[in-house]
């Protein structure tokens, strides 16, 4: 039992990651017309700027992340990340520039490259034999955060453009007490 609940907090991070890039897809139309005003066209290319950011930020910052996390431990880089990244999606839901929308996507990009820590985390817990399938189980939390990211997005997008914003920060945030409380060093 006392690993299983750092493991839950484990493959609930990555999901809430991998969540982060598709859950402004449904809403970025509307999103990007309300704070630049611009045409439907110009918001498409803002759309392909701010996915490509949040995306490029992780594959780059991974390595680093990673790195901290050898030399400071597992659990302050993933509780750090996901509290500015609780913060940056306030940040985006409140937002009324293009530029600090796109500020919070390299942000997010950022706090969001933790799948690297998040393994070697999971590596550090598992017993030799269990390795592979927990491992397993981190490309399956990740699949589930990559497939929902955009539900949640649409549903929420449902009740206004900032909605999906306001429930990350609820989720990254509620997954960070639950961390803190539950997560060994």
């Amino acid at each position: 039992m006392s690993r299983r609940l750092p493991f839950l907090f484990i493959l609930t991070t990555v999901a809430i990651d991998s969540m982060g890039i598709g859950l402004i897809l449904p809403v970025m139309p509307d999103l990007i017309r309300e704070v630049d005003g611009g045409s439907l066209a110009e918001a498409a290319i803002w759309g392909g700027i701010l996915s490509t950011v949040f995306a490029v930020m992780q594959f780059l910052c991974g390595p680093t992340l990673g790195s901290l996390s050898d030399r400071y431990g597992r659990r302050p880089v993933l509780l750090i990340s996901l509290a500015v990244m609780a913060l940056d999606y306030l940040v985006m839901a409140l937002a009324g520039t293009i530029w600090l929308l796109l500020a919070g996507r390299i942000v997010g990009g950022i706090t969001s490259a933790t799948q690297a820590t998040a393994t070697a985390f999971i590596a550090d817990l598992s017993k030799p034999e269990e390795k592979a399938a927990n491992f397993g189980l981190i490309g399956a939390a990740f699949g589930i955060g990559f497939v929902i990211g955009p539900l949640i997005g649409g549903v929420l997008g449902e009740y206004g453009t900032r909605a999906p914003f306001y429930a990350a920060a609820a989720l990254a945030a509620a997954n960070l007490v639950f961390g803190y409380f539950i997560l060994p060093e």
